[in-house]
């Protein structure tokens, strides 16, 4: 039997911000550029993302629920995820410090390169790992969307 598919979608204070997931979970959180459509019938568990994240922007969230996530990791990835995931709103941590936090700690490169396949922004928070000159650095969404995260969370750039 396939697998049904959904589509949601809201604009943010930094644009469109698309989810999709299949029956199983979430599959992946994104920064649009353009309208994303929402499909008529949503599961549960995609109401309960599209209202975490709107009360995330509107400063009523700083951590999430419980979601189901249908994401494809390697083991690599999957540490690194989930150790940025650990990070506090609010905090940074340095691509080193993550590195040293998954037992690699000559791997900051590779921590970077994970966190830029990061399928799932803001719930696995990756705009929260910055370089060590302490500047925002990159980030998949776009430098200024980063920086706009980091100042929502009262982090001074």
């Amino acid at each position: 039997m396939p697998t049904a598919r959904f589509t949601a979608g809201f604009l943010s204070p930094v644009g469109w911000v698309r989810i999709d997931a299949s029956d199983r979970g979430i599959s992946s959180i994104s920064f649009q550029e353009e309208t994303v459509t929402t499909d008529d019938a949503l599961p549960d568990f995609m109401n309960d993302a599209v209202t975490q994240l709107g009360e995330y922007f509107a400063c009523k969230r700083q951590r999430f629920e419980v979601l189901p996530l249908a994401i494809a990791a390697t083991d690599f990835q999957d540490r690194v995820w989930s150790a940025a995931s650990e990070i506090p709103f609010g905090e940074t941590v340095t691509y080193g410090d993550l590195a040293k936090s998954v037992q690699s700690p000559d791997a900051a490169r590779a921590v970077g390169t994970a966190l830029s396949r990061n399928p799932v922004v803001i719930v696995v928070p990756c705009h929260r790992i910055i370089p060590s000159t302490g500047e925002c650095g990159e980030y998949a969404g776009g430098a200024w969307r980063k920086e706009w995260l980091l100042k929502h969370e009262g982090k001074k750039m």
